[in-house]
This record gives structure tokens, sequence and C-alpha cells, in this order.
């Protein structure tokens, strides 16, 4: 499979999650099949991320998502007011602290001095985010999902912290198949041990084999596309919802 074709599977995947999400009417396993999909974007991050031409402009492209998803969802939750509300999607900031930890790594490995300092530049930008509600008085209104929008947090974000940790591995292991698999299934299992049969997502587990099928091959481009969907039809669901379950 090309990382078109694994990008696509994970949009249907999504799509079927965010209506289990918005309409509890729909199947419960449209939940269950939910769980691959941000694994699946994972995956094919680590890989764009180690042949993109600008690390740069792809990190800054990731953080000014993350502040119009916040944004975003803002205007939707004051604009339609409903009793559970837009919600919070933002996958970009745990992408983009993904990006962030591998060029520290690598960073390092290269030059340990040069690997500090970014780590230090990052531990300040985790302070910062902190300190928001203290500098900012009105940024104590906000919640941390919101805040870390605009300050990217490892510690609150969508998919926390967990997930970047394993984003980083996914990275520095993704051509070694026998490693990769190991860790990505301990993660499952911990997953599972951690919430058991009432937290499905150790279900990401299923989107181990689609995974073993990439053959290392971009596909179709489509980069917009996918920028665009996200967004739209988080958007879509919640207001069809709205006049659903006013």
């Amino acid at each position: 499979m090309t990382s078109f074709a694994l990008k696509m599977t994970a949009v249907t995947l999504m799509l079927l999650d965010h209506i289990g999400l918005y309409f509890p009417a729909a199947p419960v396993w449209f939940r269950w099949l939910g769980r691959g999909a941000y694994p699946l974007f994972l995956f094919c991050m680590v890989w764009s991320y180690q042949h993109t031409r600008s690390r740069q402009k792809f990190l800054l492209r990731l953080y000014l998502m993350s502040i119009f998803m916040t944004c975003f969802g803002l205007f939707l939750d004051a604009r339609f007011p409903s009793e559970w509300g837009y919600g919070n999607h933002n996958i970009f900031v745990p992408m983009l602290l993904t990006g962030v930890i591998v060029s520290i790594i690598e960073r390092f490995q290269k030059d340990s001095r040069q690997g500090l300092k970014l780590l230090g530049l990052l531990a300040l930008v985790q302070l910062l985010g902190r300190m928001l509600p203290v500098l900012l008085p009105f940024a104590r209104n906000l919640s941390g999902d919101v805040l870390t929008g605009f300050v990217p947090s490892l510690a609150v974000n969508e998919f926390g912290f967990p997930f970047i940790a394993l984003g980083t591995a996914m990275y520095f292991l993704k051509e070694n198949q026998k490693q990769f698999c190991a860790v990505y299934l301990l993660f499952c299992l911990w997953q599972f041990s951690a919430a058991g049969t009432e937290g499905p997502q150790w279900m990401m587990v299923l989107a181990l084999p689609l995974m073993l099928r990439f053959n290392g091959q971009r596909g179709h481009g489509w980069k917009w596309f996918f920028y665009a969907f996200y967004p739209a039809h988080t958007a879509l669901l919640f207001l069809l919802s709205v006049q659903t379950f006013p």
C-alpha cells in the first residue's frame, strides 16, 4: 500500500469514528474501527517527516493548522452552542510535538550541545504554556485543550504524551519491522491493560497489518485534501448533530 492509500484508509476510519461520536445511535463498532485512524496518520507522518524537503515548513504547517483548529472550534461552539459542543479535534498538536522530539533526538546524536539547546527550548515552551493563565488574565477561562493549540503541550493534547512517544518510536523503528511490531503491540497491550474492554483504544492493533503492507511509495499527492477534510467533516457532522439533537 502507498502512503496515499493508507491516508485514505485513515480518513475512512476517522469518518466512521466521528459519526459514532456525534450520533450515539450509530453502531458502536464505528468507534472501534476509528481507533486505527490516528495511528495510520501518525505512521504516514513519520515517513513524510523523513523525506520532506523542509522540516521547518512541515512543522510550521502543523502549527498553523493547530491554531486554525483551535480558533475554528471556539467559533463553532460560540456560534452553535450545544450540550456536548464541537469537541477537541486537533491531531496537529501531537504530530507537531512528535516531529519536534524526533528532530531534537537526531540533533543530539550529531551534536549533543545543540541537542541540549533545543531540548531547553522545548522545556521553555512547556513552561510558557503553564504560565499563560498567569501572564494573560483572559487565558484563565480557556481550557488546556484550547491553550495547547497555541502553545503545544506535551502533557495536554488530544492523544496525550504516550502517543507522542509512540510516534517517536515509529520514526526510529520504521525500517526495522520486528522491533516496530514489538513496540506497537506492547503499546496496544498497555492500552488494553489500562482500560480493558471499557476503552477501545487498544483496537488500534487492527491498523498494524495495514502499516506492514506499506511499500515505501507516496502514491497520489492530494496533500491539501487531507488538511481540508479534517475540519470540514468534523464541522459538518457537528452541525448535523446540532440540528438533530439541539
